[in-house]
């Protein structure tokens, strides 16, 4: 089964955007490890303001809300390419500093997201795009000089034990949940991407070949070390300054 792209993969989110923030739930340390990669961005910027945030693939909002914790200044703007997904995220309750657009994240410009942002914050989405380059140079162009990214995903470690963990835990436990919701094949696509996508230390060369410097690799604790990784980098500052 080939992995699910663009609008095969925005209709799938659609159909399961009911059922997800449910067995997101039953994910332990979920909701903490988003929570503690947005502190990591906060504590990133060095004390540096952050006004304007740009949350890239928000889905339902738990990455919205991790955010809004971590920078209680911050205007957020979450976008995702699912309609279901955010309608979910609208339902819920915020503060007027957050909004949300439907995008997808190769035409953020069409629904008139754009820059300059103080920082980006992109959780499970890379993996997901057929050709993350594009998109890595366009959040680059978003980002003010001295912006940053921070980037939450599944990406292995390298070690043959994450790549077992990983499929032991979506035999055992995810692909059921996902069979039990009628959306397996959204749940399928979830673990054959992190087999397929980089490296957490390939990702990280990724992101210096973009143009981004001070590439830092983090991994999250828990059941998914070597799994999960906060990704942190940094649009260069402008010729002569150091603003970060």
């Amino acid at each position: 089964m080939p992995l699910l792209r663009d609008t095969a993969l925005a209709t799938a989110f659609d159909q399961g955007a009911d059922s997800y923030d449910r067995l997101t739930g039953l994910n332990p340390g979920y909701h903490a490890q988003l929570r503690r990669s947005a502190r990591r961005l906060a504590l990133g910027a060095g004390g540096a303001p952050v006004w304007r945030v740009l949350d890239l693939g928000c889905g339902t909002g738990a990455s919205t809300a991790a955010l809004a914790g971590a920078l209680p200044a911050a205007r957020i703007t979450g976008v995702d390419a699912s309609a279901g997904m955010l309608s979910r995220a609208r339902a819920k309750t915020w503060p007027s500093r957050v909004r949300f657009a439907h995008a997808p994240v190769e035409d953020l410009a069409g629904a008139g997201v754009r820059g300059p942002f103080d920082a980006v914050f992109a959780a499970y989405l890379f993996r997901n795009l057929s050709d993350p380059d594009p998109v890595l140079r366009a959040v680059r162009g978003l980002l003010a000089p001295g912006g940053l990214l921070a980037v939450h995903d599944y990406a292995l470690g390298g070690r043959r034990t994450d790549r077992l963990v990983w499929s032991a835990v979506c035999r055992g436990v995810v692909l059921p949940l996902g069979t039990a919701t009628g959306n397996r094949g959204l749940y399928r696509h979830l673990w054959r991407s992190v087999l397929y996508f980089d490296t957490a230390p390939a990702f990280g060369a990724r992101l210096a070949r973009a143009g981004f410097d001070r590439v830092r690799v983090l991994p999250l604790p828990g059941w998914g070390t070597g799994i999960t990784h906060t990704f942190l980098a940094r649009r260069p500052p402008a010729a002569g300054a150091d603003v970060r």
